[in-house]
C-alpha cells in the first residue's frame, strides 16, 4: 500500500485539487471578461463549475452527456471570438470526443482550450474505462495543439490566467484529488513550453509531468540521503516541449530518468527518447504504464504498485545507476 507519510510534512491547507483552483481562477477572470464561456457535458460536478453556471449562467453551456457535441459547440463559439473552456472528464474527451477535437479544433486552429478532469488513474477504482493513459500519446500528434499538466495548485492558477488569450487549441489535463504543493510559494515564472528546474544535481536527471513531480522531488530527497545528486526538472508543458532543457540535462548529468501518469508508450518518455536520441544520446529509463489494464484500486495505491511514487522512483532510480 502507499505510504501516506510521505505526505505528511505537507500542511493539509496547502492540499487543494487543482480542478477547483481552475475554475475559482476561470470564474474570477470571466466576471470581467464577458468573451469567456464554459462548457461541460454534464460534469459540472466533476469539474466543480457549479458556482460558474449559477453566477455567470450567460457565459456557461451545458450540453449533457454529449462530449461530441459540446466540442463542436465550443468550435463555433471559439470561431465567434469567444474564449471558450471545454471541461469535463479527460478519459471521454480524449477518446468518446477524439474526432470533433481533431478536426474541430486542431484542424481548424480555433483556440479552444480541453480541459480534462480526472485524468490518469484518478478514477482508479472505475477500471481501465475511466483511466486516461493516452492523451499525451495521442494529442501531441495533432497538429497545432498543445498538451499541458500541471503539478500543483499553484502552477495550475498561472496555467490558467494565461489560457484565455493563448492562441494555439489546448489539452490541459487536471487531476481529480488534493495535490501537494510544489512550489513552496507564487514566485515562480510559469511559461507554456518552458520546463522548470527545481532541484539541481549532477548524477542523474529525472523529468517529471502533473503529479509525479512531487514523487519525483521526494525520490530526490531519498536519493541525496544516500549521496546522490539527482536534478530534477518538472515538464508541465508536453508540447510544445522545451527540448532545449531536455537537452541541458541530457549534457549535465549524461542520464536521464522520466517519470509519468501515463503508458509508457508515447508519452514524455518517448518526447525525452526522441529529443536526446538524435541530438545527444545519453540512457534514457522510462517511468509510467505497462502495456497492460491497470488494477483497480485508489490512485496511490496504484502509483505504488507501478513504481510511480517516491519509493519506485528511488528503487528504479538506484537499480538504474547501478555499474
Amino acid at each position: 500500500m502507499f505510504n501516506v507519510n510521505e505526505m505528511s510534512t505537507i500542511p493539509r491547507s496547502t492540499l487543494l485539487p487543482c480542478r477547483k483552483v481552475f475554475t475559482n481562477t476561470l470564474l474570477e477572470i470571466a466576471r470581467t471578461d464577458r468573451q469567456v464561456v464554459a462548457l461541460t457535458s454534464d460534469a459540472r460536478g466533476s469539474v466543480t463549475l457549479d458556482e460558474f453556471a449559477k453566477v455567470l449562467p450567460q457565459q456557461f453551456v451545458e450540453t449533457g452527456i454529449a462530449e461530441q457535441n459540446a466540442v463542436g459547440i465550443a468550435a463555433g463559439l471559439a470561431s465567434c471570438g469567444h474564449k471558450v473552456f471545454v471541461c469535463g472528464p479527460a478519459c471521454f474527451y480524449t477518446s468518446r470526443a477524439l474526432e470533433q477535437v481533431k478536426i474541430d479544433v486542431a484542424y481548424t486552429g480555433y483556440p479552444v482550450k480541453i480541459i480534462g478532469v480526472s485524468g490518469g488513474v484518478a478514477y482508479g477504482h472505475l477500471g481501465s474505462s475511466h483511466t486516461c493513459l493516452h492523451d499525451i500519446a495521442v494529442l501531441r500528434t495533432f497538429p497545432n495543439m498543445h498538451v499541458v499538466i500541471p503539478c500543483d495548485a499553484k502552477e495550475t492558477e498561472k496555467l490558467t490566467r494565461l489560457l484565455p488569450d493563448y492562441a494555439f487549441p489546448a489539452y490541459v489535463r487536471l487531476g481529480r484529488n488534493a495535490v501537494p504543493d510544489v512550489y513552496e510559494n507564487d514566485d515562480f515564472e510559469f511559461t507554456i513550453g518552458k520546463a522548470n528546474k527545481i532541484r539541481c544535481g549532477k548524477d542523474v536527471s529525472i523529468i517529471a509531468t502533473g503529479e509525479c513531480v512531487f514523487h519525483a522531488l521526494k525520490a530526490a530527497e531519498m536519493l541525496a540521503a544516500d549521496g546522490i545528486e539527482a536534478s530534477v526538472l518538472n515538464m508541465h508543458t508536453l508540447k510544445p516541449a522545451d527540448t532545449e532543457a531536455i537537452l541541458a540535462e541530457a549534457r549535465s548529468t549524461g542520464r536521464i530518468i522520466t517519470v509519468e501518469e501515463h503508458s509508457i508508450f508515447g508519452g514524455l518518455g518517448a518526447i525525452v527518447a526522441e529529443v536526446v536520441s538524435q541530438n545527444c544520446p545519453v540512457p534514457v529509463k522510462i517511468i509510467g504504464f505497462p502495456d497492460e489494464n491497470v488494477i483497480h484500486a485508489k490512485p496511490l495505491d496504484i502509483f505504488h504498485h507501478y513504481g510511480l511514487d517516491s519509493q519506485g522512483i528511488y528503487q528504479t532510480t538506484i537499480n538504474f545507476l547501478k555499474p
